[in-house]
Order: structure tokens, then C-alpha cells, then sequence
């Protein structure tokens, strides 16, 4: 577990994208048209059967782009994300064998936690990167407010319904680190290849997220 590198990634955008790509041609300028617009971090779930073979590609050909892996339930999918040349992975919940393959594999690992039970388990497992999900059915906003009180040292990464519309609440609370959403680059997006309004997206968030004000202690 490299937690420190772990930050370092999730600090390169305040959004990030979480892609489902159902075409392995797309990858390559999808990653571009993000890069153009200001975002070098992308996380492609493992929902799709050439999600492995898009992180390939992107790491292949879009050196600059941080390529994550989403959607990792099992250990299998952790060989073969690690295998795909993928820098850091992401899990909607955890399980013990998870996080044994992570740290066999020293690849940084962002778990997913929906209760503050389920968080301090993480934290004693030496966590204080976790994902929040999902996030506006578990609570949003006002429950990530709630932790910030008893759990200082956690820090999240919020993903599940957020969108264009709510993703700033997200990032005013001190406990946030970023956020994930698929909004950046939809499906419909992708799939019409329509690259400029996903660099036109990404521009957005980077010229609302670069100068954000100071964190809502509350």
C-alpha cells in the first residue's frame, strides 16, 4: 500500500472521470480530449469486456494520463488491471482477499466504504483514502458531513450520483479529496465520439476546481 502516491493521484483533478468504455478504439482519444481539457486522471471500470485492454492502450499512448482501475471485486481482476499496466484500482466495498492481493502487489488501492463502520475497519487496516459510495444513496453531502466530525484523519473520495449540478457541494467539505463522476465523459459521449464536449467538459471543471475556496468546516 503506497497511500502517499495514492494522494498524489487523486490530487491531479478534483473530478475524476469514471469511464465505461465499451470500445477499445475509444480509448485513446477519449484520454486526449480529457487531457486537452485540463484533467490527467481517468479511472475505466471493468464493466465492460475491453476495459483491460483500454487501459492498456491509454497507458501505451497517453504517458501523461493516470489511468486507474474501477470496479475491482475480486482478486482476478487485480492481476489483470495490474497485468494491464493500471496505477492505481478502485473498489465499490472491500474484502480481506482485496486488500492482501493490494499489498502483495504494493499497487495503491482506493476501497469503498458506504458506514462509518465500515470506514474505521479501513482505518485500522491503515486506509485514510476511501471511496464514498454510493454516495447520494448512502447520504451525500450531509452525511460526509457528519464524518468529518469523528473520523479528521479520513479522507474521501465520493462517487454515485454526482454529477454537473452537485459536484462543487461535494468539494466544499473538508474531508473530500475529489470526487468521481461518469458526467465528464458519458456514455453517449463516447460512443458518438464526440470529443470536443468531453474536452469542453473537462475545460469546465478544471476552470471551476483550480482556484476552489476554502473548505467547509462544518
Amino acid at each position: 500500500m503506497n497511500l502517499d502516491e495514492l494522494e498524489n493521484y487523486l490530487s491531479l483533478s478534483a473530478v475524476i472521470p469514471v469511464i465505461v468504455i465499451e470500445d477499445a478504439e475509444n480509448a485513446v482519444p477519449l484520454a486526449a480530449a480529457l487531457i486537452e481539457g485540463g484533467i490527467s486522471i481517468i479511472e475505466i471500470t471493468l464493466r465492460s469486456d475491453c476495459a483491460l485492454n483500454a487501459i492498456e492502450q491509454i497507458r501505451k499512448n497517453i504517458p501523461n494520463m493516470c489511468v486507474g482501475a474501477g470496479t475491482v471485486n475480486n482478486v482476478d481482476a487485480i492481476e489483470k488491471s495490474v497485468a494491464a499496466g493500471a496505477q492505481f484500482l478502485v473498489c465499490p466495498g472491500v474484502t480481506k482477499p482485496l486488500l492482501d492481493a493490494a499489498k502483495y502487489h504494493s499497487i495503491p488501492l482506493l476501497p469503498g466504504a458506504a458506514t462509518p463502520t465500515e470506514a474505521m475497519q479501513l482505518q485500522l487496516q491503515g486506509y485514510n483514502l476511501i471511496k464514498f459510495f454510493p454516495a447520494e444513496a448512502a447520504g451525500g453531502v450531509d452525511m460526509l458531513k457528519s464524518l468529518a466530525g469523528p473520523l479528521p484523519d479520513i479522507k474521501f473520495c465520493p462517487t454515485g450520483g454526482i454529477n454537473n449540478s452537485n459536484f462543487n457541494q461535494y468539494l466544499t467539505i473538508k474531508n473530500v479529496i475529489c470526487v468521481g463522476s461518469s458526467w465528464v465523459a458519458d456514455k453517449d459521449l463516447i460512443n458518438t465520439k464526440n470529443w470536443p464536449e468531453v474536452t469542453r467538459r473537462a475545460r469546465e471543471v478544471s476552470n471551476l476546481t483550480t482556484h476552489r475556496g476554502p473548505k467547509n468546516e462544518t
